[in-house]
């Protein structure tokens, strides 16, 4: 992989990965568009892993405040409040965990076969969905819920108040996203917005409630990591850290664009995106 080809990789993935308009829709067209080879499963957790620390960094009161609750769950120090919200973001991954658990076990093979007309490729259904029509129904689908969402939901819930039922709905939204063209954070805001959660809230959910889910990820790769080619862990660790400076900038935008912006833009850009590649495919 050439140093471009980590750019615009790190680019893309910053860059979608927290505008609600589906990352790894736009990670599996790079190749697609470029002629280059697919880059992997283990560069795709990489600008993942890219992604998790940009949250973390950004975040780095509400991810302290988690894990303070978390601390606080096993005895060390009390803090009710940071315990009660850690616990709801942990519930709220319960889902994304259920549905990584049956594709990896091949409980979803008829599934996919049956809706999608798919068959799940080596229990891999990133692999097995890799195709463009798909992708471009989910960007016109999920983009038009997203802006009904947007128009009718309220304004009334910060993160703080999130309820158990809340983390759930949010985290079952997020599971959704493993289908690529969906958007991990275009769902959960779909949702959180559904819910009553502000614009700049929903995205604050979102953002939060991806930590556990990414953290998982990029665990999983360790061993691979490990066995990795000099050059593989490499071109993983640089397009890793490309990432994160793409994300963070990426972030910034958003938050402060939300506090005075509706998400119209993204849902038009989602819509337009998935006509256009309905007639180039």
């Amino acid at each position: 992989m050439t140093f471009l080809q980590m750019v615009i990789l790190a680019v893309v993935q910053g860059v979608t990965e927290f505008l609600p308009i589906s990352s790894s829709g736009h990670l599996i067209l790079v190749p697609v568009f470029t002629g280059a080879e697919d880059q992997g499963p283990m560069i795709d957790i990489a600008v993942h892993v890219g992604s998790l620390l940009a949250i973390i960094v950004y975040f780095f009161k509400d991810v302290a405040g988690l894990a303070k609750g978390g601390f606080a769950s096993v005895g060390i120090g009390k803090a009710p409040e940071q315990r009660r919200l850690f616990w709801w973001i942990v519930l709220g991954t319960i889902p994304a965990v259920i549905v990584g658990l049956a594709i990896k076990s091949g409980a979803l093979n008829g599934f996919a076969e049956s809706v999608f007309g798919l068959a799940i490729i080596d229990n891999d259904l990133m692999a097995s969905l890799r195709l463009t029509d798909l992708i471009a129904f989910n960007l016109i689908f999920y983009g038009i819920l997203l802006g009904i969402a947007d128009r009718f939901g309220g304004e009334t819930k910060k993160f703080e108040d999130m309820t158990w039922r809340d983390g759930l709905l949010v985290g079952a939204a997020q599971a959704l996203a493993l289908i690529p063209g969906t958007s991990r954070s275009g769902v959960t805001m779909t949702a959180a917005r559904a819910l009553g959660y502000g614009r700049f809230e929903a995205a604050r959910f979102s953002f939060l409630l991806s930590i556990p889910a990414v953290a998982g990820a990029g665990v999983l790769i360790v061993p691979d990591l490990l066995a990795a080619d000099g050059d593989l862990l490499i071109e993983a660790l640089i397009t890793g850290a490309l990432t994160f400076v793409a994300a963070f900038a990426t972030m910034a935008f958003l938050m402060n664009f939300l506090k005075k912006a509706s998400m119209m833009i993204f849902v038009i850009y989602r819509i337009a995106m998935g006509v256009a590649l309905l007639w180039l495919f």
